[in-house]
């Protein structure tokens, strides 16, 4: 059965080149393209699709608020934000809304294609130097979590691979796991990110920052030496 794709750009041209991407790659089909938020809300909903890519600089309604509007009406649709910004605020802020992937437009083919594949089997796809950006805004001294909402110890290691630029394949080859298992963990970690705001996640997760002293064996197997 294919990935039903639906696409929110405003640019025509780069609306056209991922619709073709998806039109012609086995295993998916486009459910819809839109060039603002707004004709999106009304329409994309019937469309049910699998995946939707967003745009966050969009006119009118900006993606990161439709993606917020949009996951109540499809909780089971996955969100991935295609995107040229790669500060904090917008990972953040577009993560909080309940996207589940973050990605930049330089993204080539097969990546995004793969990242569409995983993001449908449960995984939460990010451009390798944006999952850094979200690991290093975790160690910054703050409050103690709470118990129950602290990451696993293998969700640190996870975490620590990505954060220096390993791909899901190689972390499961790393830990001696299998890429659904890697993907499962990933889907964790975002999940508790989903329900909280920067800061609160920054203060949440602030005992990563212990790690910077004591990598895990994983990652330390990795360095030269």
């Amino acid at each position: 059965m294919s990935v039903a794709v639906s696409i929110v750009e405003d640019d025509p041209q780069a609306r056209k080149i991922i619709a073709g991407w998806i039109g012609r790659a086995s295993g998916f089909r486009l459910a819809g393209e839109w060039g603002d938020a707004e004709s999106a809300l009304k329409l994309l909903p019937e469309k049910k699709p699998d995946v939707v890519l967003m745009d966050i600089n969009l006119p009118g309604m900006n993606g990161v608020e439709a993606v917020r509007r949009l996951k109540r009406a499809l909780p089971a649709t996955q969100f991935i934000m295609l995107t040229v910004y790669e500060d904090a605020d917008h990972i953040y802020n577009a993560l909080s809304a309940g996207a589940t992937g973050y990605l930049l437009k330089q993204t080539p083919r097969d990546e995004l294609l793969s990242a569409l594949g995983d993001v449908h089997r449960g995984g939460s796809p990010m451009t390798s130097n944006i999952a850094r950006k979200v690991v290093q805004s975790f160690k910054r001294p703050s409050a103690p979590v709470p118990p129950g909402q602290e990451l696993s110890p293998r969700e640190q290691e996870v975490l620590e691979l990505l954060a220096r630029g390993y791909l899901y394949k190689e972390i499961a080859e790393r830990l001696n796991i299998g890429v659904p298992t890697v993907n499962t963990y990933i889907r964790r970690m975002y999940e508790k990110l989903h329900v909280r705001s920067r800061a609160q996640a920054v203060a949440k997760f602030a005992h990563l920052s212990d790690s910077e002293q004591k990598p895990p064996a994983a990652t330390r197997a990795r360095q030269p030496g």
